[in-house]
């Protein structure tokens, strides 16, 4: 945790869509903020894309460009829906910079882009955040800030509508012995369906690799027994009624976290910038986590997606399900800075990950993440770790 060093319905139409469109939103970098100016657009990306080498991003206090990856399909990192939808980065960054938000479908698409010197920032969930980390023959990635930690927004099993009757979660995880399961591999979702497989002595006959739109298609032509999804999506299934919610986190004692992730050279070269950066996304958590401002992140979410109902966005994070489905009254603690907690899962995570050779060492660096700046911010503004936490809302408080 030192300082880093310079190392290497029309629903149903809009939904089918939906794969193409985010495809297309995806490649076209939708949802940005670009720079005019095609000298600063080129400051972000002068590292040479599959090298380790450093990039030029300038002098401390020099207007920037920032290419940073965000996932607003995914509501535990939802902090950067609120950054992005408020521009609270303006009031940070140095006069003159730009930030570009490019959408990825999930954080190891991010990670990738990272890794290629075509992105420096990256809001991605634990399982990708550790596997950036640990590419340095790539590319020197660090962990900076935890920005949400739960056990029910990556971490929820559903079955097909016709499965059994469960007496209980462990029951309907256990009923998934010989099933066919599918996840997007490489995400949140991968992680945490192998460990509960690990843990409940499950062998499914097929275990797929499947993105969020090919889940949401095999559940609504019946070819799936089960997959593990994060939120929003997890709402919309239980909304469309594609699906049924079985179990989360909660009933297996495993926690999801999602993390900011950070170019080295970038920490190295411009301090000035991810404690600016750090200190936006502060803001925007108080926002989130503000019982108030609940509708405004749904409908900025809203605004940053394609194939979703507002009141879906907002169940994601704010509304309550029942324990029988994995409920529970806090949806999501929001740490800022690394508790024990955060190392905890990290470093659980990163054990199991090696374990399944996910990744090659057992352990992350220890200069992987990069407290620091989280540490002072707190102090300046006076906030304890974690800084807040989202409990459950009943169905009447969307409104």
């Amino acid at each position: 945790m030192a300082a880093v060093s310079p190392s290497p319905s029309s629903r149903t139409s809009a939904f089918a869509r939906l794969g193409l469109g985010l495809l297309v939103v995806a490649l076209a970098g939708a949802c940005s903020r670009k720079s005019a100016d095609p000298q600063a657009s080129a400051a972000g990306s002068s590292a040479k894309e599959n090298s380790p080498g450093l990039a030029s991003y300038g002098k401390p206090g020099e207007p920037i460009h920032l290419v940073v990856g965000y996932q607003p399909y995914y509501s535990e990192a939802w902090s950067g829906v609120v950054l992005n939808g408020r521009a609270l980065w303006k009031k940070y960054l140095p006069a003159g910079s730009t930030v570009e938000f490019n959408i990825g479908l999930q954080g190891s698409i991010l990670i990738n882009a990272m890794l290629a010197g075509k992105q420096q920032i990256g809001y991605v969930g634990d399982m990708p955040a550790i596997v950036g980390a640990t590419k340095r023959e790539v590319a020197d990635i660090r962990i900076v800030a935890h920005i949400g930690l739960s056990r029910d927004q990556c971490n929820v099993f559903f079955t097909r509508n016709d499965a059994p009757t469960f007496s209980d979660p462990k029951a309907a995880l256990q009923w998934l012995d010989g099933k066919t399961v599918a996840v997007p591999k490489g995400s949140c979702t991968d992680r945490f369906a192998r460990a509960v497989f690990a843990k409940q002595k499950i062998t499914p006959a097929a275990y797929l690799n499947q993105s969020i739109e090919l889940i949401t298609s095999g559940f609504r032509v019946n070819k799936l027994d089960a997959a593990v999804v994060w939120e929003p999506t997890a709402s919309r299934l239980v909304a469309e009624g594609l699906a049924r919610r079985v179990a989360t986190g909660n009933d297996v004692d495993e926690a999801d976290g999602a993390f900011i992730d950070a170019r080295a050279d970038l920490i190295e070269q411009r301090p000035d910038v991810i404690s600016g950066w750090l200190r936006a996304e502060l803001d925007a958590e108080i926002f989130l986590a503000d019982p108030k401002n609940s509708r405004d992140v749904a409908r900025m979410a809203k605004e940053q997606t394609t194939g979703f109902e507002e009141r879906e966005m907002w169940q994601s994070l704010f509304g309550t399900y029942a324990e029988s489905a994995g409920g529970s009254s806090v949806r999501m603690t929001i740490p800022f800075g690394f508790t024990p907690q955060s190392l905890a899962l990290l470093q659980a995570a990163t054990a199991f990950l090696y374990e399944v050779k996910s990744i090659g060492i057992p352990e992350l660096p220890k200069d992987a993440i990069v407290s620091h700046f989280t540490d002072e911010i707190l102090r300046e503004r006076g906030f304890v770790k974690p800084v807040a936490e989202i409990r459950a809302a009943p169905q009447t408080a969307f409104r």
